[in-house]
């Protein structure tokens, strides 16, 4: 536990901050009359996912130009939706995203699940992307984690302590929040804690949970990307595909590509 003092010190430090230098111009931040999508909050944070700012900001427009509901969504080909995704990676976001759209419409009867518990229930919406959803969409004061949280809250309150639980984590973030403002006040903590990555370092490393990201260069990550572009751009064989992809993990990547229903297979054609 913290005193209050500490927790207004803390969350002056944070405002602070924010008003001086925060993202305030991100479009998923910025929604017309403060009508905030829960639609395309979702969409944004299943694109943020282990994806850097920048690289979403363009990709995150030019998606809902493509897909502008969620009912535009989960009646398109999935086919569709990996091409509209191609270059963000990680495609079974793409995929669970699709699927997300899907049980929003059939099983939720067309309206956005509000709670982090019926929120998880969606593909690809663990604990704390809910938690993100119900923070951003509904303005709801719900504790969660992530990297830029885990090092905001390590540098103010863990010292050079290493091992740090997620619980321990959370339990911070809880008493810490602005229960007034909720939704400004994770934008404020986001963009604190990417200042502090750049300026003293990734501290989410110090927690028990992190996991190094593998290098993308030369990984099974690669080979998956370049399989889903070409058969986004034509079906093909294997065969075919090795001609571009001379790599012997390529009937791996095939296979297990297969097996998550992210391309299928007619006679000796591959597709999306």
């Amino acid at each position: 536990m913290i005193d209050n003092t500490t927790k207004r010190a803390f969350q002056a430090t944070v405002w602070d901050y924010y008003r001086q230098h925060g993202r305030h111009d991100l479009a998923w931040r910025n929604m017309p009359n403060d009508n905030f999508d829960p639609y395309k909050i979702m969409v944004s944070e299943l694109m943020l996912q282990q994806t850097q700012v920048a690289r979403v900001m363009s990709k995150y427009d030019e998606f809902l130009r493509q897909f502008p509901t969620i009912v535009s969504l989960a009646e398109a080909l999935l086919s569709d939706v990996l091409r509209s995704w191609n270059g963000l990676g990680y495609n079974r976001r793409a995929k669970f995203l699709h699927q997300a759209a899907q049980k929003v419409m059939h099983e939720f009867g067309g309206v956005f699940p509000q709670t982090v518990a019926d929120l998880t229930t969606l593909p690809g919406v663990g604990v704390n992307t809910a938690g993100a959803i119900a923070a951003y969409a509904f303005n709801q004061p719900v504790a969660f984690v992530e990297t830029n949280i885990r090092t905001v809250i390590i540098h103010h309150f863990f010292d050079d302590q290493i091992g740090i639980p997620d619980k321990e984590i959370l339990a911070l973030t809880q008493q810490t929040l602005d229960n007034e403002h909720p939704r400004e006040w994770y934008y404020a903590l986001m963009d604190y804690g990417s200042f502090l990555k750049q300026s003293v370092g990734n501290l989410s490393r110090q927690s028990k949970s992190y996991a190094r990201q593998s290098k993308f260069e030369g990984s099974k990550r690669q080979i998956r990307g370049q399989v889903i572009r070409l058969l986004g751009e034509a079906a093909q064989s294997e065969a075919s595909l090795a001609k571009h992809i001379p790599d012997e993990r390529l009937s791996t990547v095939v296979h297990d590509l297969l097996g998550e229903g992210l391309i299928q297979k007619k006679g000796s054609k591959l597709s999306l």
